[in-house]
């Protein structure tokens, strides 16, 4: 049978044997690499610029100088060399993992903002974890210091976390400079762990999880196949017990770390938003390599019962601070909502994945929102201070920190703005997609002819984005642009959130200047045509200022709205309004206006309410209510002047309002 025969009857066979959720994975695409696509976003490339300076300074600083990171490896050197002084670990059994992730956002920055001494610290740092990895490949400053007899035996002690980012970092690092060496020491520490576990009778539940997706991306870059089976094996560890009397006399809940069923049998979500984000990501990844259809239909019902029933208007996820995660269904209080910036991180890691996975834009939708509200929070203006976690209220108590005792954040948020990046487009052999509206360049392969594209916008404050294409020579393919849920009257998937109107604008396509039919398929407008040099595509995306409403089962928000122009979540703050942000009321005939806005050096949209406000009448005895003009600005900007009251959402009757703070 010639090969293109084969193929054709391995497609057929696949189509008429395999389920409905399996063959969506085989119709899935990639994403273009963050390495292939130059950002020049006047939004974004501010703040990639700020994280590679401001941002990275502050984790070399707290790194190398305030906290005893990189002393561990150095300890660890120094021991394996034969000296018996200064061995004592320094700060928390996980710490590794910082130097991990402050090295992977290092990566992707020397993409966007070269810089030799950045580099040149890189390196350093990277022969000292070199210096610090045992002959076996075994790589951990916590128990090479204090004691190796005990590695291994705790699950919860984060030792495949730890080496899950090292991995991370090591393919991130290789490529943006093709420098092998970090690469090399994760190769090493992978096929450690790979013939420590993957054995007959060997049981091991990660604590943490990380390591999974961590060991796919080790997969696709050195094609080889142990890793991809490794990463398969530490999912189906999950559910079956073997974390009984280990991770589970920690933690009291299996459900704490998602081991309370196989994987595959997963249908709600629990825990720890991390671990959980991470471990989804993971499987995805998985599902993508073998098919499994066992794995998607797992994450497409964990995914729903997320968004669903779980998750922030920010794209916020973990209401509660005692487990770092979950409580109850619509259970989403304000004020002590914990959103962990990492968990916002791990949201746009798994979208991007189910995106892949099924073509679909809900995904994208989902990720839009907490890359621009729930995570972004997580990062001043200034790009030096940061926000563990990220409540949609506050009285006036709230302030940005430097660092953190157990410091994942930073370097988390550091990573995802650096990376921006990898999720802007993706491709297939037939098709382009475009997910995200930031301005950027790059050139896509369609079959032996380059396209080059260019997208130009103001995006988030304008919905106007310009698509352009320059092949050499005519080029047939099928451009597939998202059409945002929020631009067709849909705030999120699902049904907790909706809007209070029903706005009337619709979106619009131009092709070269003149209204162009389209087809939508999956949430993307669909142009399939023969592309020439110059091709222009313009979208049109109408940006009114948008009430939304929670559903009455989040007790927190009944009787309250919300503000949303395109996918920016507004908020008031005391800062703008006289210090005051809880003595406000949106009644039914409020109006709203934008105007151009500073909230310190960041040009903003601001919007302009017309709303009550409620004050002592003059006796001191009563209130009394009168309108004014209120002014809220992008969630992401709160905090960034101060501490002050802060409120996303307002109240729409006069209930309980505090009009002293």
């Amino acid at each position: 049978m010639t090969t293109t025969r084969l193929r054709c009857f391995v497609a057929l066979f696949i189509t008429a044997v395999l389920p409905a959720q399996a063959q969506l994975l085989v119709q899935r695409f990639e994403p273009v690499r963050f390495s292939q696509v130059t950002i020049t976003d006047q939004f974004w490339k501010p703040k990639m610029d700020k994280v590679a300076t401001a941002t990275l300074n502050a984790c070399i600083v707290q790194t190398e100088d305030k906290t005893g990171r990189i002393r561990n490896f150095e300890k660890v050197a120094r021991k394996l060399a034969g000296a018996t002084d200064n061995t004592t670990h320094e700060g928390i059994y996980y710490d590794d993992s910082d130097v991990y992730k402050a090295l992977e956002a290092i990566a992707y920055s020397l993409k966007n903002h070269p810089d030799a001494a950045i580099e040149q610290k890189a390196d350093a740092w990277i022969d000292r974890i070199a210096a610090a990895q045992l002959p076996d490949g075994y790589l951990n400053t916590y128990y090479t210091l204090t004691g190796l007899d005990k590695r291994w035996t705790d699950m919860e002690k984060h030792e495949d976390y730890c080496a899950g980012h090292l991995m991370e970092a090591a393919v991130a690092y290789y490529n943006t400079t093709g420098k092998r060496k970090l690469l090399d020491v994760a190769i090493r520490f992978a096929d450690h762990i790979d013939s420590t576990f993957r054995i007959p009778n060997r049981h091991w539940v990660s604590g943490h999880q990380e390591i999974e997706l961590a060991l796919m991306r080790l997969y696709h870059q050195t094609k080889q196949d142990r890793y991809l089976k490794l990463a398969d094996w530490f999912l189906q560890q999950r559910g079956h017990g073997y974390g009984k009397g280990k991770i589970w006399d920690q933690w009291k809940d299996p459900k704490y770390c998602q081991d309370d069923v196989p994987v595959k049998d997963q249908k709600e979500i629990t825990g720890h938003a991390v671990r959980a984000m991470y471990q989804y990501t993971g499987a995805a990844d998985v599902a993508a390599a073998t098919n499994d259809p066992g794995y998607l239909g797992a994450m497409t019902s964990v995914w729903e019962d997320v968004v669903h029933r779980n998750m922030y208007l920010t794209g916020g996820i973990g209401s509660s601070g005692q487990n770092e995660g979950f409580s109850d269904d619509f259970d989403l209080p304000n004020a002590s909502a914990y959103c962990e910036t990492c968990a916002s991180v791990g949201m746009v890691f798994w979208n991007q994945r189910m995106n892949l996975l099924t073509g679909e834009s809900k995904y994208i939708d989902v990720l839009e929102r907490s890359l621009y509200n729930g995570a972004l929070d997580g990062l001043s203006l200034s790009g030096d201070r940061f926000f563990y976690g990220n409540p949609l209220s506050s009285v006036g108590n709230n302030a940005r920190s430097e660092w953190f005792g157990t410091a994942c954040c930073p370097s988390n948020i550091a990573r995802l703005v650096a990376s921006l990046g990898e999720y802007v487009y993706g491709q297939s052999a037939q098709g382009i997609w475009v997910n995200l509206f930031v301005a950027s360049n790059t050139t896509i392969p369609m079959g032996k002819t380059a396209v080059p594209l260019r997208v130009e916008t103001n995006y988030p404050w304008e919905g106007n984005v310009k698509i352009t294409a320059n092949p050499a020579k005519k080029v047939a393919y099928a451009l597939h642009i998202r059409i945002p849920g929020w631009a067709g009257n849909v705030p999120v998937p699902g049904r907790l959130y909706r809007f209070t109107d029903a706005d009337a604008a619709k979106p619009e396509l131009l092709l070269n200047g003149k209204s162009v039919p389209y087809q939508t398929e999956k949430g993307y407008a669909i142009l399939d045509r023969t592309w020439q040099k110059g091709d222009v595509v313009e979208v049109k995306l109408p940006m009114p200022v948008r009430q939304v409403a929670a559903r009455p089962d989040v007790k927190a928000d009944q009787d309250r709205i919300a503000l949303q122009r395109g996918p920016l979540v507004y908020c008031v703050e005391g800062a703008d309004n006289e210090g005051r942000a809880w003595n406000i009321m949106v009644p039914a005939n409020a109006t709203f206006d934008t105007k151009p806005y500073q909230v310190l050096n960041e040009s903003v949209v601001a919007i302009q309410a017309r709303v009550t406000v409620v004050a002592p009448a003059a006796d001191g005895l009563s209130v009394q209510t009168r309108p004014k003009t209120i002014t809220a600005i992008p969630y992401y900007t709160w905090a960034n002047r101060g501490k002050s009251p802060m409120q996303v959402w307002l109240p729409s009757r006069i209930k309980e309002i505090n009009i002293t703070d």
